[in-house]
């Protein structure tokens, strides 16, 4: 644990040097936790004294993020760096257990530290002295690798539900290991899960991302599974079991499928599901619909599939598949990278106009998947010419036969 002042980059400096100069300004929260410990610290959150619309005056750029509780992002064009910049404050009551009902302003640095939710999280530097300010036990509570609540933990907790999710992703210290729950905190969350529900379905999944992306994910989400919280996050939905937590990837989308990989729904119903729970993207629905249909059996080694393979998915889709059968995955993808090149590459030889002039056919659901079923072929028999791809044609009964019968290229 080194000098705190010594990890301020110019930038940090020019930034608290202008509040300090009209006031009084503290670095806060995460950046001096992780400081502490000789981690690399993310975003700066600092403290202030001055109000929101005077720390917008101080700065040529600035994002007014959450003013209505003091909050205001500076920028720094040179640098691309921010800072949250929130003016000091006390809380009210949480009428919706989300967000407190009123905000008072203050300029009290210890009373505001007061209000945050665990005691690693309730320190501040002094960019002036290099003091930490520490009233709560904070530094005592990293040195024990202890998650504590600042002041009485059944407050804390019924403040704000998503604080149940935030005790256990600060379980996960990185490369220095673990944390463990204060018993006060434990018991906290235990009498207050239904606090979850009043949480927002994007804070939800955002936190959950955060954990899923911790290097301790896999201990801290079968912590979360145990102590029911995970089911209280993704109601309706049945998990991996024991067995699941053991090669969790860091990719949050992935890993969200590799947890429900036991689910029986199919992998549309299955997406559609968590999308309505976690308010998912498209890209991340997308990724869960397409992987829970995905079984062991698909990764074979016949060449057509590693062709397919290659040539069917983006990179971003092969790498999503390795996460999600881990050492199989990697098995495959490498076996798969060995393959030749195909001699045409992937862009289909035959097109819809050629297919138009030699069949008679007229554009539509029969003419789109011959020239489908035909690129495929392709790619499968790794083909070098229109004229090869054409004679295909002979093997298919493309005037009467299903078009639904006839694959188009995919993988598996």
């Amino acid at each position: 644990m080194g000098d705190l002042l010594s990890r301020l980059t110019a930038s940090d400096r020019r930034v608290l040097d202008r509040l300090c100069d009209q006031g009084d300004a503290w670095v806060v929260g995460g950046w001096v936790r992780d400081s502490l410990q000789s981690l690399e610290p993310g975003e700066m959150d600092i403290a202030t004294n001055l109000r929101p619309e005077v720390v917008t005056e101080l700065f040529d750029k600035t994002i007014p993020v959450g003013a209505a509780f003091g909050t205001i992002l500076v920028l720094d064009e040179e640098s691309e760096k921010s800072w949250e910049d929130t003016t000091l404050r006390t809380d009210g009551s949480y009428g919706d257990g989300r967000r407190p009902d009123e905000v008072e302003f203050g300029d009290d640095i210890i009373e505001d530290l007061a209000r945050r939710d665990f005691t690693i999280n309730a320190m501040a530097l002094d960019p002036r002295s290099g003091d930490l300010i520490d009233e709560f036990g904070g530094m005592e509570d990293l040195v024990a690798g202890v998650v504590r609540a600042v002041g009485n933990a059944h407050e804390r907790i019924s403040e704000d539900g998503l604080r149940i999710m935030r005790a256990f992703r600060f379980l996960d210290a990185g490369k220095l290991g673990s944390r463990s729950l204060d018993s006060e905190l434990q018991a906290a969350i235990g009498d207050n899960l239904h606090m979850l529900s009043k949480v927002s379905s994007e804070r939800k999944w955002a936190e959950l991302s955060r954990i899923m992306q911790g290097t301790g994910r896999t201990e801290v989400i079968e912590l979360m599974a145990n102590s029911n919280i995970l089911i209280q996050v993704i109601p309706e939905t049945i998990f991996g079991g024991a067995s699941g937590f053991e090669r969790f990837s860091g990719i949050p989308a992935v890993d969200l499928a590799i947890l429900c990989r036991n689910d029986n729904r199919s992998g549309t119903k299955l997406a559609g599901h968590l999308k309505n729970i976690l308010r998912l993207s498209n890209d991340e629905t997308s990724t869960i619909s397409f992987l829970h249909e995905l079984q062991i059996a698909d990764l074979n080694h016949e060449v057509e599939s590693f062709r397919r393979f290659n040539s069917a998915l983006s990179d971003s889709m092969k790498q999503e598949v390795v996460a999600y059968f881990g050492k199989l995955g990697e098995d495959f993808a490498q076996a798969a990278s060995e393959v030749e090149p195909l001699i045409a590459g992937n862009k289909p030889l035959v097109g819809g106009e050629d297919l138009m002039q030699i069949t008679g056919l007229e554009a539509g659901v029969r003419l789109g998947r011959l020239k489908g079923w035909l690129h495929r072929r392709q790619i499968e028999d790794n083909l070098g010419s229109a004229d090869e791809v054409l004679s295909l044609i002979e093997t298919i009964d493309w005037q009467s036969g299903e078009p639904d019968t006839w694959p188009a290229l995919a993988w598996p």
